[in-house]
């Protein structure tokens, strides 16, 4: 059967992952309190156990990606997500829902790396950061598509978007295994693997490469910082929305709250498509210096987003705050995809962005308890402050970034 073109898999498979991970997550909440009863330490667990299975096996998956085959990889990873969603609709039950964390979080770190690696073999460096701009445009398209779908299959059972999701994923596996390409990607050849020793020896050869390259090693403490700041902000923000002010009425209509986060929900999807537009307008992704640039203006726009957002007593001042944030984070993902995958060999791509992710899954590990602490002991006001806080560190680390990639060239 023909193959597909590669940016036409990677769209269509971005569009379908943003669909069905927005159709669960819109109502994962609701389901995991109100119809399995978890309490705040069971919630905490599953995040927990999550990063603990992305942080073991980001790194060896990573491996077998760059040894055997991106496309392989991707495609179990896509299954294993798919199959990890659908075990966690099939029972309300705490061993049953964690149990859906581990497999999904074994597939994440199948993708994790790989098919980013994958769709810059197959388009090439220079081309690939307009193809994570688009992608990621497609993946919120999704989004937007999956809220209204997720409320209308939620008011018929809580436990049916983990199952329609799931059976996307499943659907998008197969597509995958017909119609995905992979001409870009030469594998380790049979006589040359030697089963753990070649995996071993390409873990070194990306241990190497990165140790020798100042600019990967700041890259993997930019990750560490986001990382760090990101859990307080996601866990947080909204809660603090919550507790500092009162949600006013629309043109005399009151709103509920879940009505309220619907909207801001499509906001923010509706902004970071505009964003991701306009970045892939101005930003020359084939240019490092321009990359890094345009990135560390957005962690500094991110951090002053945060500032606003807690030192307002306004509300629709606060809702902007939260809308630039969200516009601005949107864009970092793919300029960060685009920029690190031009610096990497093909033969330990997956490999080193696996790295990379690890490093990001430890910052969110010990990050999350830490201001999660602070949050509970303190305040939810004085945890943002310390996010915010870790998060400038990311600005000089960009400017040092910046200084290496010129001296590199």
């Amino acid at each position: 059967m023909k193959k597909f073109n590669a940016s036409v898999v990677y769209l269509i498979s971005e569009f379908t992952t943003g669909l069905a991970s927005k159709m669960i997550f819109t109502t994962f909440v609701m389901y995991r309190v109100q119809v399995a009863g978890l309490d705040p330490l069971q919630l905490v667990l599953l995040g927990t156990v999550l990063e603990g299975i992305i942080f073991l096996f980001e790194i060896p998956t990573g491996i077998v990606a760059d040894v055997y085959s991106r496309r392989l990889s991707v495609i179990i990873g896509t299954l294993l997500i798919g199959i990890g969603h659908a075990i966690e609709g099939l029972a309300p039950i705490f061993w049953v829902i964690l149990a859906s964390q581990v497999v999904w979080g074994l597939g994440y770190t199948f993708i994790s790396g790989a098919f980013s690696a994958w769709i810059t073999d197959e388009v090439g460096t220079k081309n690939v950061g307009a193809v994570f701009l688009r992608g990621d445009q497609l993946s919120l398209f999704g989004n937007l598509v999956g809220i209204p779908l997720a409320v209308f299959i939620a008011a018929q059972s809580l436990a049916l978007p983990y199952l329609v999701g799931g059976g996307l994923n499943v659907i998008l596996a197969v597509f995958l295994i017909l119609f995905m390409p992979e001409d870009g990607f030469e594998p380790t050849p049979p006589k040359e693997r030697e089963g753990w020793r070649g995996m071993i020896t390409t873990f070194r050869a990306g241990i190497g490469l990165v140790r020798g390259r100042p600019a990967l090693i700041t890259f993997a403490a930019i990750g560490l910082v986001v990382g760090l700041y990101s859990e307080a902000w996601d866990r947080l923000a909204q809660p603090h929305l919550l507790e500092a002010f009162h949600f006013p009425t629309v043109n005399g209509l009151e709103l509920s709250t879940i009505e309220w986060f619907g909207i801001l929900n499509l906001i923010f999807i509706l902004v970071g498509i505009g964003a991701n537009e306009l970045a892939k307008r101005r930003v020359h992704t084939n240019q490092s210096q321009g990359t890094l640039k345009a990135l560390q203006l957005s962690y500094a726009g991110m951090v002053a987003a945060i500032l606003v957002f807690i030192l307002t007593s306004q509300f629709y001042l606060a809702i902007g705050a939260m809308v630039l944030f969200n516009a601005l984070r949107t864009i970092t993902f793919p300029l960060e995809n685009s920029w690190v995958n031009q610096q990497i060999d093909s033969k330990v791509r997956a490999t080193v962005l696996s790295m990379v992710g690890q490093v990001d899954a430890i910052g969110q590990v010990v990050g999350g308890p830490i201001l999660g602490g602070i949050g509970r002991i303190v305040s939810l006001r004085a945890a943002l402050w310390a996010s915010a806080l870790t998060l400038s560190t990311s600005i000089p680390l960009y400017q040092r970034l910046r200084n290496l990639s010129r001296k590199e060239k």
